[in-house]
């Protein structure tokens, strides 16, 4: 049975965040509100959170996973930026966008495309994801909460609990949620390309 987190969305109880990570630490898999609609999230390099991800969300193994990162220093250790594409996503975040880029070293293989060896990237604008973020000190390994057999991803927390309360193990509730995913932005080349529209304003890619 999971557990559930009623979290303030602009001030969140310290307590309840630091019960949420130390979950998270323990091998826990977390639905979370972020800027853009909920989200799965378990500890980087987890290969069970992972695996119960793509069981939940049925997944296969070309699905690029999201490193929600706290800020662009922390990002920096995981991706290869290029002084173009770091100003381009700069100007972008925090936001409601995703990048894909070169995985460094310290990206666990199981998360890279297995061919393009590139991973998913993003900054939240949430102050509960930026509280998470921020007590864990590392990247969260996330992707969207869209069941397979939904059209948009589940916006309420209470809704979450009730339907994969044996799916995951912790439940953050801070009011309603999107139910537009990311824009996701491809610079795996260097160059722009918009793979999903989204939350995020493209213009500025085109």
């Amino acid at each position: 049975m999971a557990k559930y987190f009623d979290v303030h969305p602009d001030n969140p109880q310290r307590r309840s965040i630091s019960s949420v990570v130390d979950g998270i630490r323990s091998g826990a898999l977390v639905a979370y509100p972020t800027d853009s609609c909920y989200a799965l999230g378990c500890q980087l390099g987890s290969r069970d959170g992972m695996d119960r991800i793509r069981s939940i969300r049925r997944l296969d193994d070309r699905h690029h996973f999201t490193l929600m990162c706290e800020s662009f220093a922390q990002m920096g250790q995981f991706v290869h930026l290029d002084n173009d594409v770091f100003r381009a996503i700069k100007a972008a975040t925090p936001g409601s966008y995703t990048f894909i880029l070169p995985a460094t070293k310290e990206v666990p293989r199981q998360m890279m495309h297995p061919k393009k060896k590139t991973v998913g990237v993003r900054i939240p604008d949430h102050t509960v994801t930026q509280a998470l973020l921020a007590e864990l000190g590392e990247p969260l390994l996330s992707s969207t909460l869209l069941l397979p057999d939904q059209e948009e991803p589940l916006t309420q927390g209470w809704d979450i609990k009730e339907r994969l309360d044996h799916l995951v193990d912790s439940v953050i509730d801070s009011g309603d949620c999107g139910t537009e995913p990311t824009t996701v932005i491809d610079f795996s080349d260097g160059e722009a390309e918009i793979v999903r529209r989204g939350a995020g304003d493209t213009s500025r890619f085109e």
